[in-house]
């Protein structure tokens, strides 16, 4: 088990030690559940009083807090709380699974596909015709990879996971369990009798750019022509559906259960809250942010915030609602 002085800790996140501890720290956890082998994290105000009564024997605090160390009870102030968090979870991250083998003697690999150096692929994947993997990456058990597709460097993806054919994904990218690139977009017209439904072709591709994350259970559809394409960077988080012909920049976050219509775009660093909803033919441009379960039906200016069904400026529909409270209330 791995464990750590608070000198060895503000080491790595050269923040400012107040008092000290000789407990060696075995790990993090929240203020009201540690215990006297482990350190908590305090990034706002209304958290502090929970540090006079936690076990926790050392806590990272934002700097412009007002707290103070205890008895053999250490603090380590830094510039942000959450991003110290994140390198001491990083630390006692424990190691993923270990493949005995590089490539599993069940895996069904194609003649014509390339596998890149130090590549590792699990149980029952299945590698289509003239697949391309690069270097370092990982297919974990009952991945699917169908053909004329190219997958980057060090891309980790996890099981259930199904990347339909000619989709391109960049290097770096984890894809978690039950993921789904490059599916038929959601295409159909009334037929000339007006009695069914004609399937529309859906004959373009996905593709992904570097340090992409999807989380479990999210879609991203091929497109009608062309391509559907997640930007550098984006972070999709689980339950989300990216639809045809979408067009997400860099560095766009889409929080779970939240979804784009057909040929929707966003610009860089926009941000889509949980359960949310944007209408087909849309732009979100960038450094705009769509709160949680809004239903988007109108162009977002760069860096506006909308809320609300339909969603509207967020000051407005902060009014309105205040002024629906207080009619509620006469």
């Amino acid at each position: 088990m791995k464990s750590f002085t608070i000198q060895e800790i503000n080491a790595i996140l050269k923040g400012e030690l107040l008092g000290n501890t000789n407990q060696k720290i075995k790990g993090p956890e929240e203020l009201q559940k540690a215990t006297s082998n482990q350190i908590s994290f305090i990034g706002n105000q209304k958290y502090i009083h929970l540090w006079k009564t936690s076990n926790a024997c050392a806590a990272i605090v934002n700097e412009n807090l007002n707290i103070e160390p205890e008895e053999n009870r250490a603090l380590i102030k830094v510039n942000n709380a959450d991003l110290a968090m994140a390198k001491i979870l990083e630390l006692f991250n424990p190691s993923s699974p270990k493949f005995e083998v590089d490539i599993h003697s069940t895996a069904v690999i194609h003649k014509s596909a390339i596998i890149g150096k130090d590549s590792k692929i699990g149980a029952n994947c299945y590698i289509g015709k003239d697949v391309v993997i690069g270097d370092g990456a990982v297919l974990y058990p009952n991945v699917t990879i169908f053909d004329e597709t190219i997958i980057g460097n060090n891309t980790i993806i996890w099981s259930g996971t199904v990347i339909r054919e000619r989709c391109e994904i960049g290097s770096y990218c984890i894809f978690h369990t039950n993921v789904s690139i490059g599916a038929d977009g959601f295409g159909y017209r009334p037929s000339d009798d007006g009695r069914g439904l004609v399937k529309i072709p859906q004959i373009g591709n996905v593709v992904i750019g570097n340090y992409v994350e999807i989380g479990a259970n999210s879609t991203v559809d091929r497109a009608k022509f062309s391509s559907t394409i997640i930007g550098d960077g984006c972070k999709i988080d689980n339950l989300v559906q990216i639809a045809h012909n979408c067009i997400l920049g860099r560095s766009c976050i889409m929080a779970g259960s939240s979804g784009l219509a057909g040929s929707v775009t966003l610009g860089d660093g926009v941000i889509i809250g949980g359960s949310s909803s944007i209408k087909d033919h849309l732009t979100i441009h960038s450094g705009a942010v769509v709160g949680g379960g809004s239903g988007v039906m109108n162009d977002v200016a760069a860096g506006k915030t909308v809320v609300g069904y339909p969603a509207t400026d967020s000051r407005d529909m902060f009014r309105q609602w205040v002024a629906l409270r207080k009619l509620a209330k006469s």
